[in-house]
């Protein structure tokens, strides 16, 4: 059998960051299901031809992590016929870092402030922390990883604004949960750098243009070893692992975490 490559990108206009979760090895030489769960950024330019490519992966269910805010800014495009869900993961704390990114990109002097003098990598710590506090987030990533648990609402498809904080924690949970090696798990969390920051080189460069300074972004726009520590790092002091977390801390029930691990695995 052909193994899998791991965190396949698929390049699809209009859906930047756009990655299958499977493929990744799992215990007693299994892998990630394929074409099962996908993670991307919002896809609100999604039109013609791409739209078409991208409703033949056959997502049933998206799943939106974003504010209301950044939703009213940019409306998702989703095929005719999908499940659209929406889980406000930052209800709770819509000025966290994750959320700011629509005004950060086009206000220098806010970028400035909220930014400068290394304020950006201590922001999205923080944030990625509250991934394991705020009411809100634990309320919709158990209905995530309880929705995805029954097979009606596979493939599915997550993401956030640029697909790199909640998505990022969720598929990182997610791939824990199945048994992932920590190594792998950060490597798919590394993979938006590749697959977003070229997408967001335009962005950039309009942002220099209105005279930002471009090297404020980068805390903004990657995703680090040391955001996603962050977030792990509560986990464990919370719920000493994974499935402390799924169970006890997100409140996802037994039968569902044995499905996730049944169903979200197969032979490589």
């Amino acid at each position: 059998m052909t193994v899998p490559v791991p965190g396949r990108a698929i390049p699809i206009e209009g859906v930047p960051n756009l990655r299958d979760l499977g493929g990744w090895q799992t215990p007693g030489g299994g892998a990630v299901a394929r074409n099962t769960v996908f993670r991307s950024a919002e896809f609100s330019g999604l039109q013609g031809d791409a739209a078409k490519v991208f409703a033949a992966l056959g997502i049933r269910s998206v799943y939106d992590l974003r504010t209301g805010a950044e939703r009213a800014a940019q409306a998702n495009a989703v095929p005719a016929g999908t499940e659209y869900i929406v889980l406000d993961i930052l209800a709770d704390h819509a000025g966290a870092g994750p959320a700011q990114m629509l005004q950060v990109l086009s206000d220098p002097k806010a970028a400035e402030d909220l930014l400068g003098d290394g304020k950006a990598v201590k922001m999205f710590e923080d944030s990625y922390r509250e991934f394991l506090t705020l009411p809100s987030a634990m309320t919709g990533y158990r209905q995530f990883f309880t929705a995805i648990g029954q097979k009606e609402h596979r493939p599915a498809l997550f993401h956030c604004t640029t697909g790199k904080d909640r998505t990022g924690w969720a598929a990182a949970a997610l791939l824990m949960l199945l048994g992932v090696r920590d190594d792998d798990v950060l490597a798919d969390y590394l993979l938006t750098n590749d697959a977003l920051l070229p997408a967001l080189q335009p962005t950039i460069d309009t942002f220099a243009s209105i005279g930002g300074d471009p090297q404020l972004l980068q805390p903004v726009i990657s995703v680090r070893p040391e955001y996603l520590n962050a977030a792990r790092n509560e986990m464990e002091s919370r719920y000493q692992n994974i499935e402390g977390y799924f169970l006890k801390g997100l409140g996802v029930a037994p039968a569902t975490v044995d499905r996730l691990r049944t169903a979200l695995v197969e032979e490589s």
